[in-house]
């Protein structure tokens, strides 16, 4: 099993009244989680029931409110119990059901899980405003990665083996930037394998999420969609282009974009801009799973050189900092200016700026880019950051100081102490 780090931060929330609810792509582990929690309840002498809305003879459990309860009461009682309820956007209106649910102030804690079209369909965040919280299972990160791949030998030392193991380390990153993230294709042994798995997923995604909120007859100009967004990742997006590659119209162009993204495969980063005239206001856009991205551009598992390998790297190192900046409340954005200047990211918090440049390549000696010189000398951070495949001594630029780190380097990075 691939351990994930969200597991010991939803165990403590099962303490919590609220319900957990798991959201998250498509076959990405969210039963295998639960499955995960519900033995350690186990395991600690708790009372639990996992019903699965995908299984028939589950769902005749939740058709009622009264009927899930007797099924509760039958199998745990009337005293504490943990209740998990998986593909919970099955469920027609599930957000109310939770809510009466929640409302009676019975002695039983939910875990609820739902994918995809769980924020399209039921709507269910609003219904329980108040009443949960809501925990995002991403796919397998790159720490969650190697740390399998290495049999848990050095989790507790991280850090020390990605700096002493570079070589060891650069053929797990690479592997990961080829294939991604989802469990399956992690698992699967051959590279056929794993392309056929991705494929699963895919069109799952399509067939299962997609397609009954499009039009059928549309359903190839979104799948068409994905697969121009995933070449065109990390690049700014100009959606006159697209919609005259595609056919699709403005309007229904805006639509498919917010769908991609709210069934967990596309994440939209805006820009960070102060002078509307001099700086770029196009959003970019990134995957949230590397192997998805790949496949739907046609580079599955055969990515080589630096060039290749230089956009999803990127992506990773987005994936990343919007995590960090997620959790601490910071802002994450990019810079372009209209004259060529560019910084991958930035991270903003009231007045404080940091700005990240990502290179996939050893760096052998202190060199800052023209682009991140003109950022620093007009915005004056205390702090910038080259993120690539070395870690170099800090240099002064203007006011600043550059940090040069990896990859690695930048899992463990406390952005409060900048």
């Amino acid at each position: 099993m691939i351990y994930r780090n969200l597991e010991k931060e939803i165990e403590k929330h099962l303490k919590s009244r609220e319900i957990t609810l798991i959201v998250g792509p498509r076959q990405v582990g969210k039963t295998t989680l639960m499955k995960s929690l519900e033995r350690i309840l186990r395991d600690e002498g708790e009372k639990t029931l996992f019903l699965n809305l995908d299984i028939e003879e589950d769902r005749r459990h939740l058709i009622s409110q009264r009927d899930l309860l007797n099924k509760i009461r039958l199998e745990i009682g009337e005293g504490k119990g943990f209740v998990f309820i998986d593909e919970i956007q099955r469920k027609e209106n599930a957000g109310l059901f939770l809510k009466g649910l929640y409302d009676m102030n019975l002695p039983y804690k939910f875990i609820v899980s739902g994918s995809g079209s769980l924020e399209l369909k039921e709507r269910i965040k609003e219904s329980l405003v108040g009443r949960k919280r809501v925990f995002e299972l991403d796919p397998v990160d790159i720490q969650e990665f190697i740390n399998f791949r290495t049999g848990y030998k050095y989790s507790e030392r991280f850090t020390e083996f990605t700096s002493i193991e570079r070589e060891k380390v650069t053929i797990l990153l690479k592997e990961y930037l080829n294939y991604g993230g989802y469990p399956k294709v992690i698992l699967a042994d051959t590279h056929e394998e794993k392309l056929e798995v991705i494929r699963e997923i895919f069109s799952s995604y399509i067939d299962r999420d997609i397609r009954e909120l499009v039009r059928a007859g549309r359903i190839d100009s979104y799948s068409e969609l994905i697969r121009l967004m995933a070449i065109r990742a990390g690049y700014l997006l100009n959606l006159s282009d697209i919609s005259s590659l595609t056919g699709i119209s403005m309007k229904t162009l805006k639509t498919y974009l917010w769908y991609g993204e709210h069934t967990f495969v596309l994440r939209r980063l805006n820009p960070f801009f102060t002078n509307r005239t001099k700086e770029l206001k196009k959003p970019i856009y990134y995957f949230v799973d590397l192997g998805l991205m790949n496949f739907a551009s046609g580079r599955f598992g055969i990515l080589h050189g630096p060039l290749e390998f230089s956009i999803p790297f990127q992506n990773l190192v987005f994936n990343i900092l919007r995590a960090k900046a997620k959790k601490v409340g910071y802002q994450l954005g990019f810079w372009r200016t209209k004259e060529g200047a560019e910084v991958d990211f930035i991270l903003r918090t009231g007045e404080k700026v940091i700005p990240f440049e990502v290179k996939f390549r050893e760096i052998r000696e202190g060199a800052v880019s023209r682009s991140m010189r003109s950022f620093i000398k007009k915005y004056q951070p205390e702090y910038a950051f080259i993120i690539s495949l070395s870690s170099l001594k800090p240099i002064k630029v203007e006011s600043s100081e550059v940090r040069f780190i990896t990859v690695f380097d930048l899992i463990h990075l406390d952005l409060t102490a900048f």
